[in-house]
């Protein structure tokens, strides 16, 4: 089984290190650093990871569009956690595969339409106070526990 995150233009160099703790920590493979998510080695990164970036397989690429394309030609099943009028319960997830690549994107446009038009699914984390998101890197842990149990 494979687990794979893409980071879609992470601004926060803080989100991306704890991004890399929880994958670390809820047993992800590998994380894609796309567009202009920071990349290690940097101190801002490390503070939050505390070594993670060291022990989670990392890769960069410039254009999410050729990571996506990649991904697929091996197996892949391309997910995005987004909230979208066609997005499926993250709770209720219909997806098994032994190959899973999940999308979250920048904390303020969320992942782009056009990177959304290249994916298999699209899952939400239901929201039921008063906000209608939570942080790239509270999403991105939940979606990752939960995976794990999932698949």
């Amino acid at each position: 089984m494979q687990r794979i995150v893409l980071l879609e233009n992470i601004r926060s160099l803080h989100n991306v290190g704890a991004i890399f703790r929880t994958a670390d920590s809820a047993g992800w493979d590998k994380i894609y650093l796309c567009g202009y998510t920071g990349c290690p080695p940097d101190r801002r990164i490390e503070k939050v990871s505390l070594g993670a970036e060291n022990s989670v397989e990392w890769e960069h690429f410039d254009d999410i569009k050729d990571c996506i394309v990649a991904l697929k030609k091996q197996g892949f099943v391309i997910m995005a956690l987004e909230q979208t009028p066609t997005s499926e319960d993250l709770f209720q997830p219909t997806t098994n595969t032994e190959k899973v690549a999940l999308i979250v994107g920048n904390e303020v446009e969320g992942v782009t339409p056009e990177t959304l038009a290249m994916i298999d699914r699209a899952y939400e984390i239901p929201m039921f106070g008063c906000k209608s998101s939570l942080n790239v890197s509270v999403a991105a842990g939940i979606a990752f526990y939960h995976w794990r149990k999932k698949i």
